[in-house]
């Protein structure tokens, strides 16, 4: 077999970042909001990818192994993040403005979410994935991904209010 073909090869991880690296990009940025972040955050779980990649390579289905390796980063950071933004201070969040375009006001309203109801909202409605597979990627049962994902929507319909108002005329 010639040299860079065999299974788990650095040049079969740089087919499949390449092919994966824009959906990666999707994710991370509807988990943290922000372009910067979600590309540091798509370079981290591609960086950690690259170093796990006989066992990622091998996986039954490697797209699933590497959202599984971006969210749990997300939550990581998240929480570290917290942590942090807790013993230094409190900041009280900007106010969207009332007639905001949709888009800004969902991910605003996204934003207030506690990170790991955020996660499985994105996960479980814009990704589509089932209730059976976010339970297994934030490893929880599927009883806590239905609660969570009922409160979540619960808050952004609160926050959010009649969605006709944020409708852009045309």
């Amino acid at each position: 077999m010639p040299p860079g073909t065999e299974h788990g090869s650095g040049h079969d991880f740089e087919s499949f970042a390449r092919a994966n690296q824009r959906r990666l990009y999707r994710t991370a940025y509807l988990l943290c909001g922000d372009a910067d972040t979600a590309r540091d955050l798509t370079q981290t779980t591609l960086a950690k990818l690259f170093q796990h990649w006989r066992r990622a390579s091998v996986a039954d289905h490697p797209e699933a192994y590497a959202k599984t390796v971006l969210t749990r980063t997300f939550l990581a950071e998240r929480r570290r993040r917290l942590r942090d933004f807790l013993a230094h201070t409190y900041v009280v969040p900007p106010r969207v403005p009332e007639y905001a375009d949709l888009r800004v006001t969902l991910l605003s309203a996204l934003a207030e979410l506690p990170p790991r109801a955020r996660a499985m909202v994105v996960l479980r409605y814009w990704e589509d994935l089932s209730v059976q597979t976010v339970a297994e990627l934030l490893q929880c049962s599927e009883g806590t991904v239905k609660s969570q994902c009922s409160r979540a929507l619960t808050r952004l319909r609160a926050r959010l209010g009649e969605a006709h108002i944020y409708a852009t005329e045309g």
